[in-house]
């Protein structure tokens, strides 16, 4: 059984501490009776039963109507001296626990004051005697009638302050554990992020590299069987070279800490000419021109432009119709600027078989039966993250161009790009539009 009233429900059990409330107070009222005004002792007259009965009965509602409770027991109060009594400490308890309970649960701190402080004066004045002179005993009396009320009001206000600090301690701790489960869960969801990114990166440049190989062997097994024969070899390499890097990858995935040190460096643009290398056996024509002078990179900033180079040349091998593209790096000051484009048609507007394509492996996917990738979305994950900037799209004159624009100091610390470097079009490290050309419109260098 619960009950309620005006500070909540109060829990099972509660009934029982409020009857041994109300009989204490009761008792008290009764022993304050003992007392007689010519300080002599003798028992409870009827009037004390009436004052007892009539202030205890109101604690029932000071739960419910504090402020009422509290003007009833200090009616009660007023009402001693009248009845013939002695009005001293123990016949005011019930306006003493009355004072407590309304400072407890009072709407303003300046309300309690006011209430308990008017309901202190009003049973003070009530102890003074009438006639007569003032003794030391009628002043301590009278003190102690009024102190007592204005103790329990305060007593009451304490507990009400500890109960809202110990209510915000609570609510600040619910509110860090939900802050730190929000932060968990962003966390989880970037390295997912993080995971699937390196996974596409990884193993889909070896994959799209083996399907070429592939192709090209199927394309000459009638014709010049030892060149296949160097085909289906490379397709050994790589596919192996794709298997030995999926389980690294997973074994790093399962290990229960951290890994206590990388097998090897991250790669970077110092691991160029081989990846280069793979798409050049993989039957992919690739060019180089670098215009500035070459610095070295943050790790975190040279992995992005070895990524960026890896998924770009593999976005040319498997959907533009070409066999051949492009990579510039330019270096300035603050940035490096990496770009790869194509001159094929692209695989959303035209595709078309690269040479050494199989006959037999059929036509392109159609534009709308092919599943959309990830390997822009990954580039411009990886670029943003280090404080760069992307753009990717059709050229004007045919095929397909990326354009990364990475820090060289930091990550997100560094400049940003120039205006107009959103569009579609690339633009150097000094301003000028890469569209696939150097600055006095030459086409590309080529080794």
């Amino acid at each position: 059984m619960t009950g309620t009233g005006g500070d909540g429900p109060r829990p099972r059990g509660a009934w029982w501490r409020e009857g041994a409330i109300a009989a204490t107070a009761f008792t008290l009222c009764l022993l304050g009776g003992v007392v007689r005004v010519d300080d002599t002792f003798a028992a409870p007259p009827a009037a004390a039963y009436v004052i007892a009965a009539v202030s205890c009965a109101a604690l029932a509602v000071r739960h419910r109507a504090p402020l009422a409770a509290l003007a009833a027991t200090t009616a009660s109060g007023v009402l001693v001296p009248l009845l013939g009594l002695l009005l001293s400490p123990p016949i005011v308890a019930p306006a003493v626990i009355t004072a407590y309970s309304y400072s407890l649960t009072a709407r303003s701190e300046r309300r309690a004051v006011g209430a308990v402080s008017l309901a202190s004066l009003v049973l003070l004045a009530a102890a003074t005697p009438l006639s007569g002179g003032l003794s030391w005993q009628d002043a301590s009396r009278m003190a102690s009638v009024a102190v007592s009320v204005s103790v329990a009001g305060v007593l009451g206000h304490s507990v009400r302050n500890r109960r809202a600090y110990l209510a915000a301690v609570e609510e600040r701790a619910l509110r860090a554990e939900e802050s730190r489960d929000s932060e968990a869960r962003r966390r989880v969801a970037e390295e997912r992020v993080r995971i699937a990114r390196e996974l596409h990166d990884l193993v889909a440049h070896q994959i799209t590299l083996a399907n070429a190989q592939a192709t090209v062997a199927a394309h000459l097994f009638d014709t010049r069987p030892e060149q296949t024969r160097k085909s289906l070899g490379e397709l050994v390499g790589t596919t192996g070279q794709a298997l030995d890097e999926l389980r690294a990858t997973v074994g790093l995935l399962r290990q229960s800490g951290d890994a206590a040190a990388p097998a090897e460096p991250a790669p970077g643009l110092s691991r160029l000419p081989a990846l280069l290398e793979s798409f050049r056996r993989a039957g992919l024509e690739v060019s180089v021109h670098q215009e500035g002078r070459a610095r070295p990179l943050p790790p975190g900033v040279g992995l992005t432009a070895f990524r960026i180079v890896q998924e770009a040349l593999t976005n040319v091998t498997k959907h533009a119709g070409t066999g051949r593209a492009r990579v510039r790096l330019d270096w300035s000051r603050e940035r490096v600027t990496i770009t790869v484009a194509d001159d094929g048609g692209d695989a959303r507007t035209a595709p078309a078989a690269r040479p050494g394509r199989s006959a037999a492996a059929g036509p392109p996917d159609p534009p709308d039966r092919r599943p959309p990738g990830y390997g822009l979305i990954g580039m411009r994950e990886r670029v943003t993250a280090v404080g760069g900037h992307l753009s990717a799209g059709g050229r004007p004159e045919g095929g397909f161009t990326v354009c990364a624009q990475l820090p060289i100091a930091s990550g997100r610390g560094a400049t940003r790009p120039a205006d107009g470097a959103s569009s579609g079009e690339g633009r150097t490290a000094d301003g000028a539009m890469d569209d696939g050309r150097t600055d006095d419109g030459r086409a590309w260098d080529t080794p």
